[in-house]
């Protein structure tokens, strides 16, 4: 019979169950930082800072404007926004101590892949229709199509933003749900068939229009943003090895646990928190506003290529904190434990089986 020493096992599932507190609770207070931006700065509520400066907590300027009783109820609905989705993983977590970092990882690695997959098939929804959009207007062939009323509307970058981009990004979102690839070499082609379709009308039919370029770069910032979360699973990131490829398994593991922790969770909150903590920073600015090119019958999409940025830092945060549960495991021997759980189960189970009436082989003979 094997004897698994039980200290080593809960000390592994304590150490697990905090770790993995840690990683669903960073993710999930990203996502909650997120919503709380949409509800403060488009749907007009007090906000995180002004609430706790109309309580005056924690030291936090009070409002210029005091908040009025409706402003201060929303205001706790915000605080509640982000405490129960933590309280409600640490009730999870307590009751699942058994489960693996692994499984938390790969779930994890799943939630990037999909925020990734949604954002490029969006991306590119948006490119094709937007391109069409400038197209036809630049030709004067839009008005003919649907009328001079909403022609004049595609025109406004207010309209074209919330009737035309965002339900195309909702589509992007459900296409992505039923399709599992991410397509990132067959969006490098058409990427490389947009330019060269720019050189072949410069220079065969002397035609060139500004949203042609347009359409190049919002995909291409597409591309490099959003393939950094896919790149980090494939190990595809360029990395100092001059050290890390003599590393044990073990050693990577304590390399890429502590790169992680103190290298790429605080990028990605540095880039939350710098273009979104009020609403003239560098992503709320022109998201809110709709803000384009001024460059004539271009396509309206310059706001959206500061959404990159935010799809960046979630997707990274996410890839992130699934990275390090994954090596956390390493560390912790999880699979070693795992492994000498079942055996010790194989060799229970005869001793278990005699144990239930089963007749001995000698007794059997006789």
């Amino acid at each position: 019979m094997t004897i698994i020493p039980q200290g080593s096992v809960s000390d592994s599932a304590t150490s697990g169950t905090g770790l993995r507190f840690f990683a669903l609770s960073m993710v999930a207070v990203t996502l909650l930082f997120l919503l709380n931006n949409v509800l403060t700065y488009w749907w007009g509520w007090p906000g995180l800072m002004g609430f706790l400066g109309h309580q005056e907590w924690f030291g936090a300027t009070a409002p210029r404007k005091p908040l009025e009783s409706g402003a201060v109820v929303l205001g706790w609905l915000q605080i509640g926004i982000y405490v129960a989705p933590v309280l409600a993983i640490a009730v999870q977590v307590a009751m699942t101590p058994k489960r693996r970092l692994q499984s938390d990882a790969k779930m994890l690695e799943a939630m990037a892949a999909y925020i990734v997959r949604a954002a490029f098939w969006g991306v590119l929804l948006i490119g094709v229709v937007d391109m069409t959009i400038s197209f036809l207007r630049v030709e004067n062939i839009l008005e003919q199509i649907i009328g001079d009323g909403l022609a004049k509307d595609l025109g406004r970058t207010s309209f074209r933003g919330a009737y035309v981009h965002y339900p195309l990004i909702v589509l992007g979102f459900v296409i992505a749900y039923f399709k599992k690839d991410l397509g990132f070499i067959w969006f490098a082609l058409l990427i490389v068939l947009a330019e060269l379709l720019i050189v072949i009308a410069r220079f065969v039919f002397s035609y060139e229009q500004v949203f042609m370029g347009d359409l190049v770069r919002f995909w291409y910032a597409a591309l490099f943003l959003f393939a950094s979360a896919y790149t980090l699973v494939e190990e595809g990131h360029v990395r100092v090895d001059i050290l890390y490829t003599r590393f044990s398994a073990r050693g990577k593991a304590w390399a890429n646990c502590t790169g992680s922790l103190l290298f790429g969770m605080p990028l990605c909150w540095i880039i939350l928190t710098r273009g979104l903590w009020t609403k003239a920073t560098l992503i709320n600015a022109p998201l809110i506003s709709y803000e384009v090119s001024q460059s004539g019958y271009g396509m309206y999409v310059k706001y959206l290529m500061a959404g990159f940025l935010l799809i960046y830092a979630v997707s990274m945060m996410v890839q992130f904190c699934s990275s390090f549960l994954s090596n956390a495991a390493v560390l912790l021997g999880e699979e070693a434990l795992e492994a000498e759980a079942a055996a010790a189960a194989a060799a229970d189970e005869p001793a278990s089986t005699m144990g239930r009436g089963a007749i001995p082989p000698e007794a059997s003979s006789v």
